[in-house]
């Protein structure tokens, strides 16, 4: 066990310290500064070892959690990432872009701050990394059986390779021109370098696993090809179409999806000399949606040197701390600030957009906002609030409302529910058999650590179908409870 009275001698919680934002803002380097490991292992000592570890509660991935923070504060950092890898696939992405809502549920932070799980995650991973711990885990002998994998974010990546490590011939399938989902060109640099996943792919690679990129399943390839050529299908696409805003003035130039705005940014910093990028250079930028997505767009714009950037925000202000209405060990709505926040912007609550407003070429000059009140089930303007702020550039992060539906969904008859997901049974099957689905397009939007969670259960699913039993892990079901952040 950790030190039984470590939370005792080290109350205070220490993470690592984030480059000084003039420093920062000027690069798209990762922002966070490398925090010397012993710190990291009194830090892990903080852990109760609790009887019941709610920090379970929070992970959807059954996590070892006291056990490799026990390792990590004995300095046994081989053993740690063992245990860490025998839940997690892919912890070096959930120690940089999970929310951590196991943090929320440890025991200690109910009257001290709680033990800092992810960056002990982190440490563990990147270290083993740095000592060649991490190598390719190559099944003994092949099934014969084949599997196609749609879509290469974290729960795709998560399917291929515990399907592969099982023996069975698998192939992913990416309509970008590299493997990652939004991993690669929807997540900004400063919140995860491409090279922590194109190192994960490696290792995928040595196993086994075969990646197509370029291919546009549904387009280039139909579902019907697939079906033929493959004995199993798992769809794992992500829900990928953006909320719209259908305010007066929506058609003008200047306005974009934000995974639009982020992709093109990602793949201009990577050199990427062809791609129509859009810049927020000298410009007064709005972003319509106060999530992570809007904070990797704030982050974004300020470095790439927006004269201003404001976001709204239509729900109230959330509380510094926690509520009656958010009780432990559930994850709460607070007031966060993420890295990008401290570099600059404007945050406004509780203000909608009801109109935007163009110049003489057609393209959006400014915005007219008011104040909003939730009365009657809806939002409702507040008389005498409206006001115009300028706006030359306007990103809409207001989350996504479901899979697409053209192509793939269409030629395969899938079945989809009213939020806009592919429906699945309690084998993670679709309508049609021997096609699965797992992540954002069965589930939903979500967090990375639900997409990994579900990209393991569903292989199981899988493997089960093919060979008619499984010994492959399934840490959560299809009807689990979601969290959103």
């Amino acid at each position: 066990m950790a030190d039984p009275k470590g939370f005792l001698k080290v109350r205070e919680r220490e993470l690592p310290a984030r480059r000084p934002v003039p420093v920062r803002i000027r690069d798209f380097n990762e922002v966070y500064e490398e925090q010397e490991i012993g710190v990291v292992e009194r830090q892990a000592g903080r852990c109760m070892d609790c009887g019941t570890p709610f920090c379970h509660y929070g992970c959807p991935l059954g996590n070892l959690i006291p056990e490799w923070n026990s390792l990590g504060w004995k300095g046994d950092w081989r053993s740690a990432i063992e245990r860490l890898h025998a839940t997690n696939n892919f912890p070096d992405f959930t120690g940089r872009l999970c929310p951590a809502p196991c943090e929320t549920a440890c025991v200690l932070s109910i009257n001290q701050p709680a033990v800092t799980i992810k960056n002990v995650e982190h440490t563990a991973v990147d270290h083993a990394f740095d000592e060649g711990w991490v190598t390719p885990q190559i099944p003994q002998k092949l099934t014969g059986f084949t599997v196609a994998v749609v879509g290469s974010g974290p729960a795709g990546l998560a399917t291929a390779q515990q399907l592969t490590r099982a023996g069975h011939t698998v192939a992913v399938f990416e309509r970008a021109d590299a493997i990652g989902g939004l991993m690669r060109y929807g997540i900004p640099e400063f919140k995860m370098e491409k090279a922590v996943l194109d190192r994960r792919l490696d290792q995928m690679r040595a196993e086994g696993t075969r990646f197509h990129v370029g291919v546009d399943v549904g387009h280039d390839v139909t579902g019907e090809d697939l079906l033929e050529r493959f004995d199993a299908v798992v769809l794992t696409t992500g829900s990928t179409v953006g909320r719209d805003l259908p305010a007066p003035g929506r058609q003008l130039g200047g306005i974009h999806q934000a995974v639009d705005y982020l992709t093109r940014s990602t793949k201009h910093v990577h050199g990427d000399t062809e791609v129509d990028w859009i810049s927020a250079e000298g410009k007064d930028v709005v972003i319509i949606g106060g999530g992570d997505t809007g904070a990797d767009c704030l982050g974004t714009a300020i470095r790439q040197g927006a004269r201003s950037v404001t976001s709204l925000e239509i729900m109230p202000q959330p509380p510094a701390e926690r509520t009656a209405a958010d009780p432990w060990p559930t994850y709460p709505r607070l007031f966060r600030v993420a890295s990008a926040h401290e570099e600059g912007g404007e945050r406004l609550y509780a203000v909608s957009t009801a109109e935007f407003l163009g110049d003489e070429d057609g393209r959006v000059a400014q915005l007219r906002l008011s104040e909003v009140k939730f009365s009657g089930g809806r939002f409702e303007p507040v008389e005498g609030t409206e006001r115009i702020i300028p706006a030359q550039l306007v990103l809409l992060a207001m989350g996504f409302t479901g899979v697409e539906r053209e192509g793939l969904v269409e030629q395969l008859g899938l079945e989809v529910d009213a939020r806009g997901r592919v429906v699945r049974d309690d084998h993670w099957t679709t309508s049609h058999p021997g096609v699965f689905v797992a992540g954002d397009a069965g589930r939903g939007q979500s967090l990375i650590v639900w997409a990994i969670a579900e990209g393991r259960s569903a292989a199981a699913s899988v493997d089960e179908y093919l060979r008619g039993r499984t010994e492959l892990p399934a840490p959560i079901a299809p009807t689990d409870v979601q969290y959103r952040p």
